[in-house]
């Protein structure tokens, strides 16, 4: 089975602090990984460096032997709920059917097959009838609902997923994780970015553990040792100075 993801040796800075240093690890396809570590600890960085959305200092990303503008049509990512303009005059439909943008002809009219996988996609997460409803008129949960299923009309291989559980109740939670069980059963792959550390060993395959470096990836059974949990959260003072230090002289006038 070849690799789904690859990251390779990769290193990424903001306003020249290490985000991410010297990262490498390996994904095989048809897996539910989680992305966790505290705030700060690269999660995001992780799914925006894999998108090309940033660019790394070092190191690359590659999705099947890939860079993710190459297939970027298998790929569907749900941003952070934060990051959306939730006042712009749009209806959940819509926003639904931007899923299928791609799938569009040259015109970029969506034909019947596109408002049937919309229309599909919301009935899924529950939100059929808040179709015609602008965005900002649903409520938190509803929203993150609502980009789910315009992934789900993306219909692609590789979903990225930024923190899709803020904001829902425990109910919501659980029919959503019951959905990408459902997509991963299907053969499609999920990376979610997630912090609540007592549901790891419930929905996910896979962990990987960030602090700025990887501390750890692999079986949940494996990963969620309290060794790895202690340096994943507890990371010492001195063991990010070092990173920064050590990034600082590999990227001297490169920054």
């Amino acid at each position: 089975m070849s690799v789904l993801f690859e990251a390779e040796n990769l290193t990424l800075h903001y306003d020249k602090q290490p985000v991410l240093w010297d990262l490498s690890l390996k994904v095989m396809p048809g897996r539910l990984v989680g992305i966790v570590g505290p705030n700060g600890a690269g999660k995001s960085s992780l799914l925006k460096s894999a998108l090309g959305i940033v660019k790394p200092i070092s190191g690359r990303a590659l999705f099947w032997g890939k860079p993710a503008h190459l297939v970027r049509e298998k790929i569907a990512y749900i941003p952070q709920k934060g990051s959306i303009d939730w006042d712009f005059p749009i209806t959940a439909f819509e926003v639904v059917l931007m899923g299928r943008y791609g799938k569009m002809g040259f015109f970029k009219r969506p034909r019947r097959a596109d408002i049937l996988a919309a229309k599909e996609a919301l009935e899924k997460v529950g939100m059929s009838a808040y179709a015609d409803r602008q965005i900002s008129q649903l409520s938190g949960g509803q929203q993150q609902r609502l980009f789910l299923a315009r992934a789900l009309a993306q219909n692609a291989e590789v979903y990225l997923m930024d923190e899709p559980f803020q904001c829902v109740d425990i109910t919501t939670e659980k029919a959503m994780i019951k959905l990408l069980r459902e997509l991963k059963s299907s053969g499609k792959s999920i990376f979610i970015v997630h912090h609540d550390v007592t549901t790891l060993r419930d929905y996910f395959d896979e962990v990987i553990l960030l602090n700025t470096s990887l501390i750890a990836h692999g079986p949940v059974e494996d990963v969620l040792t309290e060794e790895n949990m202690e340096r994943t959260y507890q990371k010492s003072h001195c063991l990010f100075v070092e990173a920064k230090e050590l990034s600082t002289k590999k990227t001297k006038g490169l920054i």
